[in-house]
């Protein structure tokens, strides 16, 4: 495969700005962590093993098997990562992702379970018609349906970021300028802020 292998995270961080594909791809020098990115590690740690003590009733599901950082990989979409616990029950495959926030979630975490779910698709054969953003605060799951308008969606950021990476070309800003004021990569675009 020629075109490059991008992580599920860049998917979801064109989503939310395709500035920022941009910048890890063609500048992959200019990669700052912010305190915010560390603590959302150490919150998914922690998650992790309280995941492990309860059962799936926050998810609305009487049975099913956990899997966690399962490993996904697909030349089809051209994407790769590691999704935070799959469930396999006996007739589907359900991505979990966990989120250190007490908000609903932007638009931009959906494509990220979108994406999950149909590379688990791919690696287990099973059907994936949803999958859940949990609040790790808020100790909610919300449900996403994997629609074939959102599915569809993954496919075009997908081919979007290529050419992105391909032309080496800075696209625009992110349409709300408010996403701005808590970027990373605020110090890099001048035509911002």
């Amino acid at each position: 495969m020629n075109e490059p292998m991008f992580r599920v995270t860049d998917l979801k961080q064109y989503a939310y700005c395709p500035r920022i594909i941009y910048y890890y791809a063609c500048l992959p020098h200019v990669r700052p962590t912010t305190y915010k990115m560390e603590a959302g590690r150490e919150a998914h740690i922690e998650e992790r093993a309280r995941e492990q003590r309860r059962g799936l009733r926050v998810y609305g599901l009487p049975e099913g098997e956990r899997h966690f950082g399962v490993e996904l990989a697909s030349e089809v979409l051209g994407l790769r990562g590691r999704v935070d616990m799959a469930v396999r029950t006996a007739d589907e495959a359900i991505p979990v992702e966990y989120k250190d926030t007490t908000g609903r979630g932007g638009r931009h975490w959906e494509l990220q379970l979108a994406a999950y779910g149909m590379m688990l698709e791919e690696k287990w054969g099973l059907p994936v018609r949803r999958g859940f953003l949990y609040s790790i605060p808020n100790r909610q799951a919300r449900e996403v349906r994997l629609t074939a308008r959102l599915r569809s969606k993954v496919r075009a950021a997908v081919e979007a970021m290529q050419r992105i990476v391909e032309q080496e070309e800075m696209p625009g800003p992110a349409k709300r300028r408010a996403q701005c004021v808590v970027c990373e990569f605020r110090r890099f675009c001048n035509d911002v802020l």
